[in-house]
């Protein structure tokens, strides 16, 4: 038996904004393509664009350092992946199998909404990149030089905030003439392209066998009585590698160039593995009280305390994310934050993986930024009833913050208050609560008083003589015995403040009342 030449896979990435020549670079490089390459879907062919992904292959002879580990030959495999604007589910889902991305620009447009789009979704994906200016044929010979370069410098700018600064740009034309040109014509700058040396993760063969498959690999697999016009979408994986969630718990990193609110209790397109699918976000961050937790460790800690976020970059925490900077990965001293995601439907997803939030409901035609935000899944929930089984665990706390007034002293140790609670309210869950007075005292809620809404409060320590003789001043007023206008203090009376602070757990299926 001939032994089987041993193939290393690298899979790269074609992105840009719809009709800017990615599928042309793709068919010019490539020496072997599968069914699914070139825009072969009738559909595709009718309307003249890429509507799902496609692939295709070529390969180089090994490196002196991979042949030390036993490769005989570099491929590369170029995921196509669609550019028009309704096809971002698309889109992300091929970017997540990428090792490298190629960034196709039409030179003579620039940048434009969607190439945008894949820009930060390689941010979030794709560690290298290759920017390709494309189209260079359509721009004028007396100019053309001078208009890639200011092209270049663009593009240089554009990628200066980003973690793809310094990225190699190439310009090429893939397709001499667009797609009324000559099909013999030969594209232009190609071999540049070809020419670029990375470490490679994934093995795969087209058209040869392999003996296994690791996520990324594209396979043709043959099964025996079996009709393949059963088979949608799907995934292939060994067992136990993926599990079906309910919801999930993820880290938060807000895209920068996000116009929208990040609001709890809002739905957000969610991109997980290859499926999207609509989810509603809860957001929360470590308690005020705590140490900001580690963001990578491996497992996300149930026993803590997670302070309630009704909007993500309001208020405190507004100020929380002024150091991120303007890219979508920047981050170093980007404070700590989660998102419950709780989804319309179940999702298959691996551990650990990459989250991308979308509002894909927006305007395709506005200028706007539809990615919202990103970051990596921690915990799966698998259950299907997992907000009675599993959010209970959550502790996600929301601070609850009532003002009363004193009205007044019973003896030096006992206050009675008011418009702190409304008559129907259940006196007996606040019993033993503690509150204070803006004289400074503190107290303990004993009980009601009377059937107004009226509460006692004991006061351990008692209250001072400034305090009761600013109760004395309250109670006799009410009362009606200041004699004459003469004897009313001059200026505001001021009156004493009750505050009452607890925390309440928002899964907590008691509903108790909690004060550190």
């Amino acid at each position: 038996m001939a032994k089987m030449e041993k193939t290393l896979n690298f899979n790269v990435g074609m992105l840009g904004h719809v009709d800017s020549g990615k599928t042309s670079i793709a068919k010019a490089l490539s020496s072997t393509a599968s069914t699914a390459a070139f825009d072969k879907n009738p559909q595709s062919k009718e309307r003249g664009i890429t509507l799902d992904l496609g692939f295709s292959a070529f390969s180089v002879p090994s490196t002196p350092a991979l042949l030390q580990h036993g490769y005989t030959r570099l491929q590369f495999t170029l995921v196509d992946c669609p550019g028009h604007a309704s096809l971002i589910r698309t889109i992300i889902g091929g970017a997540q199998i990428i090792d490298l991305m190629v960034l196709v620009i039409d030179v003579t447009k620039g940048m434009q909404t969607q190439s945008a789009e894949c820009l930060l979704i390689g941010e979030m994906t794709c560690p290298k990149m290759v920017v390709v200016l494309n189209k260079t044929d359509l721009l004028p010979d007396v100019k053309c030089q001078a208009l890639v370069e200011k092209m270049t410098r663009k593009m240089q700018k554009t990628l200066e905030n980003t973690r793809f600064k310094g990225a190699p740009i190439i310009s090429i034309a893939a397709k001499p003439g667009g797609t009324d040109g000559p099909e013999n014509e030969s594209p232009e700058g190609i071999s540049q392209l070809t020419e670029v040396t990375k470490k490679v993760k994934s093995l795969q063969m087209f058209r040869q066998p392999v003996d296994h498959a690791i996520q990324g690999d594209r396979l043709g697999i043959c099964v025996t009585q079996f009709d393949p016009g059963m088979l949608e979408r799907g995934l292939v994986c060994s067992p136990g590698s993926l599990r079906c969630v309910y919801a999930a718990i993820a880290t938060v990193r807000r895209v920068p160039y996000f116009r929208g609110t990040l609001r709890t209790r809002a739905s957000f397109h969610t991109t997980i593995g290859h499926d999207t699918v609509l989810a509603r976000a809860t957001f929360f961050a470590p308690a005020h009280d705590l140490p900001d937790p580690d963001l990578n460790a491996s497992e996300f800690n149930f026993s803590s305390d997670y302070r309630y976020v009704e909007e993500y970059g309001e208020g405190k925490d507004a100020s929380d994310q002024a150091s991120n900077g303007s890219s979508a990965t920047a981050g170093h001293a980007h404070k700590p934050y989660w998102v419950l995601l709780e989804f319309v439907r179940p999702v298959a997803c691996p551990h650990r993986c990459k989250v991308i939030a979308s509002r894909l409901d927006t305007d395709i035609h506005a200028n706007a930024c539809r990615l919202a935000f990103h970051g990596v899944l921690l915990v799966g929930f698998e259950e299907q009833d997992y907000a009675t089984l599993c959010l209970p665990r959550l502790r996600i706390y929301k601070e609850k913050h009532k003002e009363g007034i004193a009205e007044r002293a019973n003896g030096e140790h006992e206050v009675i208050g008011r418009a702190l609670f409304k008559k129907e309210t259940n006196m007996s869950l606040f019993i033993g609560l503690h509150v204070s007075l803006s004289t400074g005292e503190h107290g303990i809620i004993e009980g009601s008083f009377g059937q107004s809404g009226k509460f006692k409060i004991r006061i351990p320590e008692g209250l001072t003589a400034a305090t009761m003789s600013m109760l004395s001043s309250c109670a006799s007023k009410k009362k009606g015995k200041l004699k004459n206008a003469e004897e009313e203090p001059k200026g505001p009376r001021a009156s004493i403040t009750i505050t009452l602070a607890f925390r309440r757990y928002i899964f907590d299926p008691k509903k108790q009342m909690v004060q550190s």
